[in-house]
């Protein structure tokens, strides 16, 4: 039976871990792959958040994923 609230703190643990366990947060090592990469620009928000700013980080993701789909080599690099 499901808990009538969810507690991330339960799931989180086990889920990270089991990301880390399958390589999720490292590069794919081929270097005969074609690369992409994009950079993540530093935060400017002087005001409120706006659509502007999801629509901005859902396009990045969009690319970094498609080109994924493309076995292409792919770093989405946070950087100032």
């Amino acid at each position: 039976m499901l808990e009538k609230n969810f507690n991330p703190q339960d799931a989180e643990p086990r889920l990270y871990q089991a990301w880390e366990d399958a390589g999720a947060f490292q590069p794919k090592d081929d270097s005969n792959a074609e690369t992409f990469s994009i950079v993540i620009p530093p935060p400017n928000v002087t005001g409120r958040l706006h659509i502007g700013h999801a629509l901005n980080n859902t396009l990045q993701d969009v690319l970094v994923r498609y080109n994924r789909m493309l076995g292409k080599a792919v770093l989405w690099q946070p950087g100032t």
